[in-house]
């Protein structure tokens, strides 16, 4: 998660523009949504913001983060790395 994180913030505005903003914020989305419902929240899960496309390598960072600290078991965690890995090929970064 951290690594792609770094190569969204290392990519050029161009290729952020044609999609790999677009693939961040929908990881960042499914991190938190899968955080909130474990975690229980009231009312939840709620929809992460659209920051802007200079935002998402941050809200891929605070989403996994946050998973990562709520995760149960070792099944939930390699569905999480997955998510991340499959979201790093389709945004060509």
């Amino acid at each position: 998660m951290d690594r792609f994180a770094d190569r969204l913030r290392a990519a050029p505005q161009s290729r952020l523009q044609r999609g790999a903003a677009a693939e961040a914020l929908a990881l960042a989305r499914e991190l938190a949504r899968r955080a909130q419902i474990i975690e229980g929240v009231e009312g939840g899960p709620y929809e992460m913001a659209d920051a802007g496309m200079f935002a998402v390598a941050d809200q891929v960072t605070v989403a996994g983060r946050d998973l990562a600290l709520v995760l149960e078991n070792h099944e939930e965690l390699a569905e999480a790395v997955a998510l991340v890995e499959e979201a790093q090929k389709r945004a060509g970064v």
